[in-house]
């Protein structure tokens, strides 16, 4: 099992951007599918983005398209999630997971991974 840390979370106004990061503790997650997801007040917690082991496939939902990026440092046992032209309605906990068995391109629910972060607050002000 792997914990994972996330940080890089706060308070940004509308249009802003922020950087997310996490990284496990006390092992490397050199061979994971990592993914970030968000939970809004209420609702379910949804994918936002995943990247395989080696950095080279990413996989994205659809509303994130071309506003965020993953991606990830191995050699720091790092991914990292590059919000840009951040809105109100991305205001949520973004959490960071991770998966052994998953390819990233079916990596996109819930069920799919096996560790979680405890999440990192994100809010965008109007």
């Amino acid at each position: 099992q792997v914990q994972l840390v996330e940080s890089g979370g706060g308070l940004v106004q509308a249009g802003g951007s922020l950087r997310l990061s996490c990284a496990p503790s006390g092992r490397t997650f050199r061979s994971y599918t990592m993914g970030w997801f968000r939970q809004a007040p209420g609702k379910e917690r949804e994918f936002v983005a995943a990247i395989s082991w080696s950095g080279d496939s990413t996989n994205y939902a659809n509303s994130m398209k071309g506003r965020f990026t993953i991606s990830r440092d191995n050699a720091k046992n790092t991914v990292y999630l590059q919000m840009n032209s951040l809105k109100p309605e991305d205001t949520a906990v973004y959490y960071c997971a991770a998966t052994l068995t998953r390819p990233v391109v079916t990596a996109t629910s819930t069920n799919d991974y096996d560790d979680w972060g405890q999440g990192t607050q994100v809010t965008v002000s109007s």
